[in-house]
């Protein structure tokens, strides 16, 4: 099938990777010149994913009228913050009822959309799905098995998708409930920042698993209220995505978070990470529809004092362990 990729950080690059691998025919688009020419004289990511060497019949161009011509499948691979930006430049060139995948993972911060709506906004005439799951880049690059989840409209759509990434590395799974697939992507990365501060303040895996659990109970209380399904939640884009954000020495989120326990500025943090870390543009959003659909979100609202109002992580901490007493499940009678 004839693929474009919209961004060439690491991710769009061990997604163009897996599908040269799979037989398809690839174009990369990045919106950086300097970028597309490393890629054109090395066929390697060096800033992003160094060691993933691409075969050499991918494309690389920062002309998107040229990189989505007669294309069949659109992969929107840009960080969170600029797939309005990227849809809407990119609209003009896609025929209606091409398949555009977005694999990033986010809210956006300004409408409190999810990224297939902000997509369908853009590009009205298109058939938009999302793919998501624990597959952190630099080992999808390398070929490490990995499976996903994509969510789509129609069951042809996501079998479309999941007969073109299907590998005998790259297990791909398909769901209708695009809401439930996206939410779990963007909120687990809120929860590995506050399970990276729990890490940087010098914390216990039983600190991590208390965060991870309880931070479940918060993305699939929102999910749930915004039409998501608790299954899916239990599944590769809800624990699955959150145990490996949460843990992964791969995961920028976590890393964000580990910085800022050990006394760095949000921005900082970012700073030293070098890429873009989705929790922080997602924090916020996450708070205001927590407050929007009425969701308690203790840890989600930690965060975001933390990242946007300088407050000390040790004392986050605290007031997390010194809530007042509550049941485990509210909905649970005893006998």
């Amino acid at each position: 099938m004839k693929t474009v990729i919209l961004g060439a950080g690491s991710w769009g690059i061990a997604l163009a990777k897996l599908l040269t691998e799979n037989k398809h025919e690839v174009t990369v688009w990045s919106i950086d010149p300097e970028e597309v020419s490393m890629l054109k004289t090395y066929g390697e990511q060096k800033a992003k994913l160094p060691g993933v060497i691409l075969p050499g019949t991918v494309e690389y161009t920062t002309d998107m009228s040229a990189a989505l011509k007669d294309k069949e499948l659109v992969v929107l691979a840009v960080p969170s913050p600029f797939i309005r930006s990227t849809a809407k430049e990119a609209a003009p060139y896609i025929a209606d009822g091409t398949i555009c995948v977005c694999v990033a993972k986010g809210i956006e911060e300004s409408s409190l959309k999810l990224l297939n709506e902000v997509i369908e906004e853009e590009i009205p005439g298109a058939d938009v799905a999302v793919l998501s799951g624990p597959s952190h880049a630099e080992e999808v690059g390398k070929l490490m098995p990995t499976t996903v989840v994509v969510g789509a409209r129609t069951k042809k759509t996501a079998e479309i998708i999941q007969d073109v990434f299907m590998t005998d590395f790259f297990r791909v799974y398909i769901s209708p409930d695009m809401t439930g697939i996206e939410l779990g992507a963007a909120l687990k990365n809120v929860i590995a920042l506050a399970a990276g501060i729990a890490d940087g303040l010098g914390c216990g895996d039983n600190t991590k698993a208390a965060l991870i659990t309880r931070g479940m109970y918060e993305i699939r209380s929102l999910a749930t209220c915004m039409g998501g399904h608790p299954e899916t939640l239990s599944g590769l884009s809800g624990i699955g995505d959150l145990i490996v954000t949460c843990a992964s020495i791969h995961s920028r989120n976590r890393k964000a978070g580990f910085l800022m326990g050990q006394g760095r500025t949000m921005q900082e943090a970012m700073d030293e990470v070098h890429m873009v870390v989705e929790g922080v543009y997602s924090a916020k959003a996450a708070l205001l529809l927590a407050k929007k659909y009425n969701v308690e979100m203790p840890i989600v609202e930690i965060v975001n004092r933390i990242l946007f109002e300088d407050y000390p992580a040790k004392d986050a901490l605290h007031e997390l362990l010194t809530r007042d007493k509550k049941s485990e499940v509210a909905s649970l009678d005893w006998a």
